[in-house]
């Protein structure tokens, strides 16, 4: 004998139950120091600033012609 569900669950609840799983798009930022959009609260991959502190040197890429 199968067990069902007592009643309907509306769609109401049902989309409140579900609110936490949506697809959020993260934090993103300008770079003060370079205008690349960036993660909030990491180093700029481009400048290596953040805070505005130089954390990380960036090697230039060599452009082949």
């Amino acid at each position: 004998m199968p067990i069902c569900p007592p009643r309907r669950i509306s769609k109401t609840r049902k989309r409140k139950r579900r609110t936490h799983d949506k697809i959020v798009m993260p934090g993103m930022n300008v770079c003060p120091n370079c205008g690349e959009v960036t993660l909030s609260h990491t180093v700029c991959r481009s400048c290596g600033f953040y805070d505005g502190k130089q954390v990380k040197t960036i090697k230039e890429k060599k452009k082949e012609e």
